[in-house]
């Protein structure tokens, strides 16, 4: 079966891939974009970028009731065990780590990472997954930055950048990131979830497609990608 990433709403995507199910920033019950509710999920693992409510907002609930495998940087899986999830794998920025599904590398995101009580989050990241079926980049919250071009040299086939602006970058910097990583395609996230962060994401693809070679791919919640 071909790797399968499917947008759950904002930021949040489900990946199917090597006969594992990974859930990627989960905020589902309190998601407005969202068609589905923490209680759907089954994940096999859970991959964290940093720890704003908006993408750790089911982390607890869903591993506490799947047992479910939590890879983030190190502070954010010290506060998870505080809070009763048992089973983490704490990373930091530059590290990668081989997993029965695949290679996580932990890369640099220009964010911050306040979890929802207040605690420190520690360094707020991407994932680059390395998979059977390809390599994937999911850039987390971030502001552009030039070492994208280096994460670029994997040699990325899909990209998934937030394009939503006010919080991360918007659609020029996002515009100008695609062009410094120059994956096949590219799928963008964390937009018109709330007013603050409402773009025209038919301009940003138009804008991809006239001055890029990559494929920008527009998904609904619901809708899937396949390496």
């Amino acid at each position: 079966m071909s790797t399968r990433l499917t947008f759950l709403g904002h930021a949040t995507f489900e990946i199917e891939t090597a006969g594992k199910r990974l859930l990627l920033d989960p905020f589902l019950d309190d998601n407005p974009q969202a068609k589905i509710r923490a209680a759907d999920v089954q994940p096999d693992v859970v991959l964290l970028t940093h720890g704003h409510f908006d993408h750790v907002g089911d982390c607890v609930a869903i591993a506490k009731r799947t047992g479910a495998l939590v890879v983030a940087n190190a502070d954010i899986c010290t506060w998870l065990e505080r809070h009763g999830v048992e089973n983490t794998h704490a990373m930091n920025i530059g590290g990668a780590h081989r997993f029965d599904f695949g290679t996580v590398k932990m890369t640099l995101a220009h964010h911050s990472s306040m979890l929802p009580d207040g605690a420190y989050g520690g360094n707020p990241s991407g994932f680059l997954l390395t998979l059977e079926d390809g390599v994937v980049y999911f850039a987390g919250d971030t502001g552009l930055f030039s070492d994208m071009t280096l994460i670029g040299e994997a040699g990325i086939d899909v990209a998934v950048l937030p394009i939503g602006d006010n919080f991360t970058m918007g659609p020029d910097d996002a515009l100008q990131a695609v062009k410094l990583l120059q994956p096949g395609r590219v799928v963008p996230n964390h937009y018109n979830t709330w007013p603050p962060i409402e773009v025209d994401v038919q301009a940003w693809t138009e804008q991809v497609r006239a001055e890029t070679a990559a494929e920008p791919i527009v998904t609904l919640p619901g809708e899937s990608v396949t390496l």
